[in-house]
Order: C-alpha cells, then structure tokens, then sequence
C-alpha cells in the first residue's frame, strides 16, 4: 500500500460501466480523496477509466458521463474498484464476460486490490477472482448470484467482505461502508473517522442488510433499544449483561433481544463487541496507554482476551495493530 511517506499516493481506478449508477461511480473519488495525512498530503489518487478509449458513457440516469481514461489507466492500479451497472448484458445473464470487458481486465496487475459495490460484484466473479471465496451483494440479488455462480460463498447478510486483495459489498450505500473500511484498513481510524465526518455519514454502520430487507412497519407507539445503546457506549467499560439493556427500556430480555436484532440486524452480544473492538482501536492508534489497561478500558477485562476480539475481527493482534496505525500516524 501507498503510505503518507511514499513519493506517490495509492492510486485508484475506478471502471465506469454502460449503465452505471452515478451515485456509487461517485462514492470512491468522494471517499478516498478526502482522506489526508497530519500534514495534508492526500493519501489516495482516483482516476475512472472505460473499457473504451476516453468518451462517453451512459448512465441509468438521463445523462452520460465523460471518462477522460481508457482500459490502459487499469494498468496503473493499486486498488480498483467496480461499480454497479444496470446494463451487463451477457455478464449478468449467463455469467460472462464480453471480449471488450475481458481485454480490458487483462490490464490488471497481479496483485492489485480489487473491490466491488452492489452488482460489480458480477465482474469479479466472472473474471474468476471469486472463486472459492466470500463476496456479497445486494441482498436481492444474492440468491440469483449465488446460483450463477456456486462456486462463491454468498453472505447476503452483510454490508462488505474484506477477503483481503479482493472486496466486496451490499448496494449503494454500502459502497460508502466498503470504502471507508478500506481508508481505515490503510491508514487508521483516525484518519477514516474524520472522512467520515467531513461527507457528513457514519464511520462505521452497525448491522448488516437484514435491517434494509422489507418487513411489516413496526407500530410507532413501540419503545426502541436506541436508549440502551446510547447508555452502554457510555459504559464500555464495565460489565454489560443483556438483562441490564433490557432493564433501560424497560423490557423483558425475550422481547428486548428480538427488538434489538431487529432494528440493528445483529445481536446486542455481537455489537457490544464491535463497540469495544472499535474503541480499542481508536485507544491503540492514538494513545500510549499498556495493552493491559486498552483491554480494561474498553471492557474486555485482559489482554488475552482482547487479543482473541482483535484476531478474530481483524486478523491483528493488538501490538501488530498499534506498531502499524501509529506508525502511520507519525509518518
């Protein structure tokens, strides 16, 4: 990866498809240009190229785009990434590629990152760089990919998946979490947060896609777990049992877990533990404090068992975390 201290930004190429959302073609030159080291220096160069030579291309909106950049600019790549097209033809309807969009994927280096938001994600497939993995998409169309493609381990459930060198993530919005993960996998929370906050989004969603999957509207008479959230983000710290988030909003646990799960898509178990991941991350990026004491501090009780979180969450143990996002926040 390209770092604050390298003679060059990490450079990535965005593919515009016929039949592009302009939305998500937006979101990774919004996201990445915005991320800055402490002295200003952009930490990320976007450029959008074509399967064409420079030109236009349609949109599903009622204007096209000029691509100032042909196939050639994915050859430059440190990270590329594909946006979602309504108009795949052959790639969305049998699972191939045309010869256009092959040669032009021919230009890819290996070893470069490749990402995707919503159904980008049939390109990837389809060029084989999914093969044997996990990837998700849009969760209506999960079901549609999966049986194109069963070689793939489809997740409809989540926002993205980090497999690593190859991406990839729900529609629209999550482009926006996919993106962000990305600036925070490179550079640090810090650094992502402040991202975040400058286009005015969260920096990180909780949940998964099940809380956009449509269901019957709620009744708006009914208490939410919002309370009990806001109280244990306050109490990371100390111990939390699910009997005492449900004693917030005056619940019974039965009817309190199926609320939560409901409304944030996960378990309150599984996000208590990406609070307290999150904040031990923000904890080792940006103070000196002992492993021992991060570990209190956000609710883990030991080292061990703050270690077992990280490794688990992200791939990292708490010291390889610390040397690397500190060291790049130095640089």
């Amino acid at each position: 990866m390209a770092s604050s201290g390298e003679s060059r930004p990490h450079r990535v190429v965005v593919l515009a498809l016929d039949g592009l959302l302009p939305f998500e073609l937006g979101i990774p030159h919004r996201i990445f240009t915005r991320a800055r080291d402490e002295h200003g220096r952009a930490l990320y160069e976007v450029v959008t190229c074509s399967v064409r030579p420079p030109g236009p291309v349609v949109t599903d909106a009622d204007f096209t785009v000029h691509v100032p950049h042909g196939p050639e600019a994915l050859a430059t790549a440190d990270t590329v990434i594909v946006p979602a097209s309504y108009e795949l033809g052959p790639l969305y309807d049998d699972g191939t590629l045309t010869p256009e969009l092959a040669a032009a994927l021919a230009h890819v280096r290996p070893g470069t990152r490749l990402a995707s938001i919503c159904t980008g994600v049939y390109v990837l497939a389809a060029a084989g760089y999914l093969d044997g993995r996990p990837a998700t998409t849009h969760w209506s169309d999960a079901d549609r990919f999966q049986g194109m493609f069963p070689a793939i381990r489809v997740d409809p459930d989540v926002l993205f998946i980090d497999d690593g060198d190859v991406l990839t993530s729900a529609g629209v919005a999550a482009g926006l979490d996919l993106c962000l993960h990305i600036v925070r996998r490179d550079h640090g929370a810090a650094i992502a947060n402040e991202v975040a906050r400058r286009t005015v989004v969260p920096p990180h969603r909780d949940g998964g896609q099940a809380q956009y999957i449509h269901r019957p509207v709620p009744d708006p008479q009914l208490a939410t777990t919002t309370a009990a959230r806001t109280w244990a983000l306050a109490r990371l710290h100390e111990p939390i049992q699910l009997r005492d988030l449900a004693a917030r909003e005056a619940m019974s646990v039965r009817t309190f877990t199926r609320r939560f799960r409901e409304e944030v898509g996960i378990s309150a178990g599984q996000w208590l533990t990406q609070q307290r991941v999150e904040l031990a991350r923000r904890l080792l990026e940006s103070t000196d404090l002992p492993i021992d004491r991060v570990a209190r501090d956000c609710g883990f009780g030991t080292a061990q068992s703050m270690r077992q979180h990280l490794q688990q969450n992200l791939g990292v143990t708490p010291t390889a975390y610390r040397r690397t996002f500190r060291a790049t926040a130095r640089t």
